[in-house]
């Protein structure tokens, strides 16, 4: 807020933060777009663009489901194979009601996943103070568990759940043999299997696989539309038609059976549309990204720099720098000022490696733009804004 003299008195972080968002925002050049870049003007009108080429602008107003809404819900059961899918608006929400039913009919509430699951990391224990589930960890390594690990488990569980990459160990994917192997443990274990699918989309590339050929190993899958589809918000799961419809009974019980849904329907719709075919090729250049900064890195004098996946699995992978995360980030944001280029978001110190950093980066097509020797530029005049490299 201000007074009448126009003086800022906004916390420093609130400062710090509305100039990194200057910064971003004034870039020529960037590997993505944020999704806090957009303005809301910008969004508005890219919603009304958006509705002219996928949605019939003189039909009916979604009514609690129907409509528009129940288009979407076709298109993603198609496209994922399955018999039925239903529209959410959250993730979180999804899974929750997914999780749920499988455990009312497997009869077991023990759900097997990785610590670094978003469920276990981002949701406030939701499984247990709303729903009654336990977790178990087949392995706490920062990589999808094993088969054999899931195999001996020492305890019964009804579903294990596999989050397709997983974001928070670097973006990682299984192999696809590895994939199928660890579906077919659980089912040993007499176990469903649950996909978190919120950046499924971009997994293709990895499995040399279509969607619904990897959906086909899950009994139900989740997908978001804002993370890689660049929409607004809202997810869908996906599965056979019974258990479809016993999901939109606990949605309407959870909260989520909304009056309206057009404006986020609208924009998953055409994030499937234009989006969803460019992520392999997106895909292909983060692996020139990646190894183009691991190069400039070392060009620069890095003592020692880290990509990971060294060769990413999707189009989103992690750096790690021995620099102080605010240090990173100012460094980045000085780029972006002085240069209208932005190689780097935001920094945050490395849980468990003191002294480490780390920054999720993500190439889209702006990012398609950057040659493998643009890359290293970029890099070489970030590098030299770090403490005692000028």
């Amino acid at each position: 807020m201000t007074d009448s003299s126009g003086d800022d008195h906004g916390t420093d972080e609130d400062k710090q933060a509305a100039r990194r968002l200057a910064a971003w925002r004034g870039a020529e050049r960037r590997l993505a777009r944020r999704a806090k870049e957009a303005t809301l003007g910008e969004r508005l009108a890219r919603l009304t663009e958006d509705a002219s080429s996928v949605a019939d602008l003189a039909g009916d107003l979604d009514f609690y489901g129907d409509g528009i809404v129940a288009v979407l819900e076709e298109k993603v059961a198609r496209l994922l194979g399955k018999e039925a899918a239903a529209f959410f608006p959250s993730g979180t929400m999804a899974q929750q009601v997914a999780l749920r039913c499988w455990a009312g009919r497997t009869g077991n509430a023990t759900v097997a996943l990785h610590p670094l699951a978003h469920p276990e990391v981002h949701e406030r224990d939701a499984f247990s103070a709303l729903t009654d589930l336990r977790t178990v960890h087949p392995t706490r390594e920062p990589r999808q568990p094993t088969a054999e690990e899931v195999e001996e488990l020492d305890e019964p569980f009804g579903a294990l759940m596999l989050e397709l990459p997983l974001r928070d160990a670097g973006f990682v994917l299984p192999t696809w043999q590895e994939l199928v192997d660890v579906c077919e443990a659980a089912r040993v274990r007499d176990a469903v299997v649950h996909f978190d699918g919120a950046r499924l989309w971009e997994c293709t590339e990895h499995f040399g696989r279509p969607l619904d050929e990897i959906a086909a190993l899950a009994d139900s899958v989740y997908v978001s539309f804002y993370k890689t589809l660049g929409g607004i918000s809202g997810a869908a799961l996906a599965g056979p038609r019974s258990f479809i419809d016993e999901a939109r009974a606990w949605r309407h019980r959870y909260g989520g059976q909304v009056f309206r849904q057009f404006p986020q329907v609208i924009a998953a719709l055409a994030g499937l549309e234009r989006e969803l075919p460019k992520l392999p090729s997106y895909v292909r250049h983060a692996r020139v990204v990646a190894r183009a900064l691991r190069e400039g890195f070392a060009g620069a004098g890095v003592a020692w720099a880290g990509i990971h996946p060294e060769t990413p699995h999707t189009h989103e992978f992690r750096v790690w720098l021995p620099y102080d995360a605010e240090a990173l980030t100012e460094a980045g944001v000085a780029q972006a000022e002085e240069t209208k280029v932005s190689l780097f978001g935001r920094w945050w110190p490395a849980d468990k490696v003191p002294g480490m950093s780390v920054c999720e980066v993500t190439v889209a097509e702006p990012g398609l733009k950057w040659s493998a020797d643009d890359v290293r530029a970029a890099v070489a005049d970030f590098v030299r804004r770090l403490p005692g490299r000028a």
